[in-house]
């Protein structure tokens, strides 16, 4: 079912938007099987999960952390991890800086946005990013690489609700885009879209998506 359903999401996505398979609570077979069929990223949302998968899979994958981010964690996954989705402060992208350098490594991150109608999602708000950019401006970090956006909808069926944050979040790229990185051809991606509403997210300009029970079934917390 693995490989069907990959197949079904891939034939649904223009050729500029990344699957990214989001393997957390997931055995190590599923993300095998996914990896037999081509998918080379994934996404998990703890740092001991991820750290043990990067060390039982081939190195050729590209590791997302997608999850929030506690500084004190960082460090088990600068080595490798390819990109953290979820920044939501200064002193958390201060904290990757720190960790890349000792690895001699630039670490690309998004700056996560708070765009759902639900207070238990992490992110910043559009005032609070520009201070944080400023910040990084300044302080001239050479191992941390910002490199877009991320933010997740309201889980709801009201899909004009869904539609309206995502074009929240991709006019808040454009704005970053034009006022502070508009000669860094690193700053593209836009983070958003997951199983029950990538199609949106698409439609609203997404370059990658994360999509989990729609490719591995339901999650296993056991």
């Amino acid at each position: 079912m693995i490989a069907h359903n990959i197949s079904n999401i891939q034939s649904q996505l223009p050729s500029d938007v990344l699957l990214i398979a989001v393997s957390k609570t997931k055995p190590i077979p599923d993300i095998e099987e996914a990896y037999d069929e081509g998918v080379r990223d994934f996404g998990e949302n703890k740092v001991q999960e991820l750290t043990e998968k990067h060390e039982a899979l081939p190195k050729d994958i590209s590791w997302h952390f997608i999850g929030h981010l506690q500084r004190n964690k960082v460090k088990y996954i600068a080595p490798f991890v390819s990109l953290i989705h979820a920044v939501d402060s200064f002193k958390l992208l201060s904290t990757i800086e720190k960790e890349a350098a000792k690895h001699n490594r630039t670490i690309k991150c998004l700056l996560q946005f708070h765009i759902a109608k639900e207070d238990s999602k992490f992110g910043l708000a559009y005032e609070d990013a520009v201070e944080l950019i400023e910040k990084y401006t300044d302080a001239n970090m050479q191992h941390v690489a910002i490199c877009g956006v991320m933010g997740m909808a309201t889980y709801t069926d009201n899909t004009e609700q869904v539609r309206s944050e995502f074009a929240t979040l991709r006019s808040y790229f454009d704005r970053l885009k034009k006022d502070y990185f508009e000669t860094q051809n690193n700053f593209k991606h836009i983070s958003m879209g997951m199983s029950q509403d990538f199609p949106i997210a698409i439609q609203e300009g997404s370059t990658m998506i994360r999509i989990g029970s729609t490719i591995f079934g339901e999650r296993n917390y056991s």
